[in-house]
């Protein structure tokens, strides 16, 4: 964020400017630093600042910094790229406070930026002290501080940043005995409060500082062998700090405060106050003594009311009370006629003070997750008013009505806490139970006394993968893989599993678990899911399958043909299809000497599949009938089977010399005519015939003398999917291609959906799969992938189809090798996995061997769309510790939604930045998130080791560990690979083997 000066103004305060827009008259439009995404508190970016060190550092010493890049992560110096930018101190009379610019891209994250309002007046030049050129001198940090920075690198222009070191706070009492003189002009200081022994020895100098005008005392700001955030330690502040009047900036996030400190109610000019995730369980009445507050978050607190002086805060903008305790607000809220922000998510506030409606310049109101059955109707007066989030409110309900009589309460399910998570893939499960609704549309609930303590669990969606899905003949999948963790954990009581599945023609819906070993099919019921809780927003709610489990492991929804069992005692059963309840298996007395179970499964097949197989007009099949039993073995009196008649057969009509009653051999599948062997007559509607023997039972109607033959191909036919592919290129990238294979009949309007943003040859040739076959797409004739991932081999790309997912890859292409003008390539489909030999002859046919090859589509590229594209080619990283290439950012960011902005903040870009690229691409969602990848990537080239890392971490920071992973299992591939290569060339070395990560 640029620096920029204010010009002066008459009215005595402080003039605020927001994303470098300068705000004159001391009027305050907004303060986007604080809005929808400001949950991002991950503090000053160790990689922004970085790329300040080369602008700011003077001509002599930058090649020193550079050199030094991989252990300095911090420059002290200037930083006039990023918020905060540099501190000046001007003249302040005791009579009169000057104007000073105050700009915050993203409060809670950084601090104030204040600079002084006469440019001409350049900081004074201070030669170094002696005493930094001596490491001696300073406490050990880490990361250490690069030999040759002395104290010009450490304390410049009245600014001091010493949280991104771990005990930092150890430098400030060094520094206060050497330099008082430049300490005591000291306005910008930032700690972090991990260390108790630094912040306690910081804390001891803190009351000296008194000219400070913005100060940070955070924790969150490193973290455990695990991963895990550390908390800050602080839990008060010295008396003394009441006696810095020139403070505007204080955030004191992700600490231990119980109570608000006394001593901030004597800072007069204090303009923000940051208390995010600390323990506050109240405020003093007093509050509103801090009468030039304009922003105030104590979000993530535990806060059961607000005092009535809040109402005396009349300069207030943003007030941030979210993830707190409320119940209640106070009328006193109505008085604060600045506010244009007020966040109230995730409380317990059951009504709202008709004194909100007095908010003439309320433009945000975020009241999320509370227990609101109703608003009040002054709100919808509110004339600014432009975003009202009311969603997971019991808006409209009726109140829970009061038992009849003194006796134990049964609590219905409706009663039990709901909890919607959005990106997060843990949450806490106590013995009160909960039903929990993940952002897939999968609904899980926990009932009272599942659990005797608080539980944490967690929760992951997976890609289908042919080995963890087990599809039994003519078995469909409908779902991706849901994994709940930890895997093995066993409750007091059966735990509801609910799995969006996508609608499904014929068939019945069943859900399979995964144990690690063996999968089970488990009774399942269906049903759509809660109307307050919907997959996509404005849509229908989803349609869940639903089965109780004890333990948690890996779960899918399939679709399989129609099954209906029985047990059959020596007395005699009855089983009828719930398919067709005209399909019906009659058992006689006596036909067993033991109980044994009997299965029913029934495959329905269309007319006109029947006809135009076997060239028939009037041929036609009755549905499929597979009988199997438990244990094996032939009745000992026949068994009377009725099937509906083929349609269009009655019995007044039907020849019998057409009709043919075939059985199907599972093992062999080999098809039989018994028609002459069984006992066969025909009623008006029905077939009914005997028999002993259980297998796969087929009536035909047909003219065909030989029916084995064709009945054989109408049963692959049932296993088989007409499929088309698609290849498409993105109209303001053709570098990026879309592959996708579904099926023929949704072929041309999924290309109608995609005509706005991509081009192409129209859809293939019709080609036949198999639920669950693996097919690969091979670029040919000059086009390669530039990627290094797991699913692709030598310019092959890795499918595995499944009929009722998207079945769909996008990746990044250039040409093989660097030529000019257009090269003209293919795009060809085959069948089987990547083979593992590719000869160099292959890559350029049309086709490979004829049981292989289904399709080829044509694929234009224009060199320079690879060399000179607005993006280029990136490559992060180095082959030793992992690198990523443009390909593999764009596979990541198709799984990114709306936590780009968070994630773009972890990895160092500046508010301002985002917000362009926001703007730049308003229209288009996946531009958005693959500009501000390409961004940070174009910015890390050269960086060295640690720029994966530092990707993987901000995926992590930002709830998103399942996409860490997939990073880290690309980089584990490249590495491997990398590995091999030095083998093979003779190259390995002791450290290569022994470094390497298992995958």
């Amino acid at each position: 964020m640029e620096r920029e000066v204010n010009k002066p103004v008459e009215e005595e305060g402080w003039a605020a400017t927001v994303d470098g827009r300068r705000e004159e008259e001391g009027n305050i439009d907004s303060y986007d630093c604080f809005s929808d995404k400001r949950r991002a508190m991950t503090g000053t970016d160790v990689g922004m600042v970085h790329s300040s060190i080369t602008k700011a550092s003077p001509a002599p010493c930058r090649k020193q910094i550079l050199d030094t890049r991989p252990t300095l992560k911090m420059d002290f110096g200037h930083m006039d790229e990023i918020p905060p930018s540099g501190l000046t101190r001007p003249t302040i009379q005791a009579h009169d406070v000057e104007p000073l610019s105050i700009s915050s891209g993203h409060t809670d994250t950084w601090a104030l930026s204040i600079s002084d309002t006469t440019p001409s007046s350049p900081s004074p030049v201070i030669p170094p002290l002696p005493f930094m050129s001596s490491s001696s001198s300073f406490p050990s940090l880490s990361p250490p501080l690069p030999p040759l920075v002395e104290l010009d690198g450490v304390l410049a222009e009245g600014r001091l940043v010493l949280d991104v070191y771990r005990g930092g706070g150890e430098v400030l009492p060094v520094l206060w005995e050497y330099a008082q003189e430049r300490m005591r002009g000291l306005q910008y200081l930032r700690l972090g409060s991990e260390d108790e022994g630094a912040l306690e020895r910081a804390l001891s100098v803190l009351p000296r500082l008194t000219e400070l005008r913005s100060l940070a005392i955070r924790g969150h700001r490193f973290h455990d062998i695990h991963g895990e955030p550390l908390p800050g330690l602080l839990t008060s502040l010295p008396p003394s700090i009441s006696s810095f009047s020139f403070l505007v900036h204080l955030d004191l996030s992700f600490n231990h405060l119980s109570s608000l400190p006394p001593c901030l109610l004597s800072l007069s000019h204090l303009s923000e106050l940051l208390l995010c995730h600390n323990h506050l369980t109240a405020l003093p009445e007093d509050l509103g003594a801090l009468a030039s507050l304009r922003l105030v978050s104590l979000m993530g607190n535990r806060l059961a009311d607000l005092p009535r002086g809040v109402g005396l805060l009349c300069r207030l903008e943003k007030l941030d009370v979210s993830f707190n305790w409320l119940e209640s607000l106070p009328e006193e809220l109505g008085q604060l006629q600045d506010l244009q922000t007020l966040e109230l998510s995730n409380n317990r506030l059951k009504v709202l003070p008709e004194t909100l409606g007095s908010l003439r310049s309320l433009r945000q109101l975020f009241l999320q997750s509370n227990e609101l059955r109703s608003i009040p109707e002054c709100l919808r007066s509110l004339p600014q008013l432009g975003k009202l989030d009311l969603r997971n409110n019991p808006l409209g309900r009726p109140l829970t009505p009061p038992p009849l009589a003194p006796v134990t309460p049964v609590l219905e399910d409706s009663e039990i806490p709901e909890l919607h998570l959005g990106l997060q893939h843990s949450f806490l499960v106590s013995p009160a139970g909960c039903h929990v609704f993940l952002s897939g549309g999968a609904e899980l609930l926990f009932p009272r006394g599942c659990v005797s303590i608080v539980t944490q669990l967690k929760w992951a969606e997976r890609r289908p993968d042919k080995k963890w899905v087990w599809l039994e003949e003519h078995d469909v999948l409908l779902s991706r893989q849901l994994e709940l963790l930890p895997h093995g954990s066993t409750f007091e009581k059966p735990v509801e599993v609910c799995i969006p599945y996508r609608k499904t023609r014929k068939g019945n819906v069943a859900v399979r678990r995964f144990d690690g070993q063996s999968w089970t099919t488990l009774p399942t019921l269906t049903r759509r899911g809660s109307e307050r809780h919907s997959c996509r927003p404005g849509g229908r709610p989803a349609r869940l399958a639903c089965c109780s489990v004890s333990q948690f492991s890996w779960f899918v929804a399939v679709s399989r043909p129609f099954l209906d069992s029985c047990s059959v005692s020596p007395e005699g059963a009855l089983l009828v299809s719930q398919f067709d309840p005209g399909i019906k298996l009659t058992f006689p007395p006596e036909c067993t000497t033991e109980t044994r179970t009997v299965t029913l499964q029934v495959l329905q097949v269309a007319l006109s599949e029947v006809q135009d197989l076997t060239g028939d007009p009037q041929a036609s099949a009755s549905p499929l009938l597979c009988l199997s039993q438990t244990p094996s073995m032939h009745f000992l009196q026949p068994i009377r089977v009725q099937i509906p008649l083929p349609p269009g057969v009655t019995g007044h009509m039907v020849d019998i010399s057409r009709l043919h009653l075939m059985h199907g051999d599972p093992t062999a599948h080999t098809w039989t005519d018994v028609t002459s062997q069984v006992s066969l007559y025909v009623t008006h509607i029905y077939a009914v015939f005997s028999i002993t023997h259980f297998s796969w039972y087929w009536l035909w109607y047909t003219t065909h003398r030989c029916v084995s033959g064709v009945v054989r191909k109408m049963y692959h036919r049932l296993k088989q999917f007409r499929v088309r592919f698609l290849v498409l290129q993105r109209k303001t990238d053709p570098a990026q291609v879309l592959l996708q294979c579904l099926p023929s009949d949704k072929a041309e309007s999924r290309l109608a959906s995609l005509s706005e943003q991509y081009e192409g040859p129209q859809p293939s040739e019709l080609c036949i799969l198999l639920e669950g076959e693996q097919f690969f797409a091979g670029f040919e004739r000059g086009i390669d992938i530039s990627a290094d991932r797991p699913d692709c081999k030598e310019g092959r790309l890795s499918f595995t189809f499944y009929s009722h997912l998207k079945n769909i890859k996008e990746v990044h292409v250039c040409p093989t090798h660097p030529q000019q003008g257009t090269v003209r390539g293919q795009v060809s489909f085959y069948r089987g996995e990547v083979p593992s030999d590719l000869p160099e002859e292959v890559a350029h046919k049309r086709k490979g061997h004829d049981n292989q090859w289904m399709a080829t589509l044509p694929l234009r590229l224009l060199s320079a769309d690879c060399e000179g594209s607005i993006y280029g080619e990136l490559n992060l990283g180095d082959p030793e510790s992992g690198y990523l290439t443009q390909t593999n950012l764009l596979s990541i960011s198709l799984r990114i939604n709306q936590e780009w902005q968070n994630i773009g903040i972890s990895l160092g870009i500046n508010y301002d930045q985002l917000e362009r690229i926001r703007n730049q691409h308003r229209d288009n969602f996946g531009a958005q998130v693959l500009a501000m990848l390409f961004h940070w990537a174009r910015g890390e080239q050269g960086a060295g080791p640690g720029a994966v890392q530092r990707l993987m971490k901000a995926l992590v920071d930002n709830g998103r560990r399942d996409l860490a992973e997939e990073v880290e299992d690309i980089v584990t591939l490249g590495k491997r690979k990398y590995e091999e290569s030095l083998k093979r060339v003779g190259l390995e070395t002791p450290t290569t083997s022994t470094d390497t990560p298992s995958s």
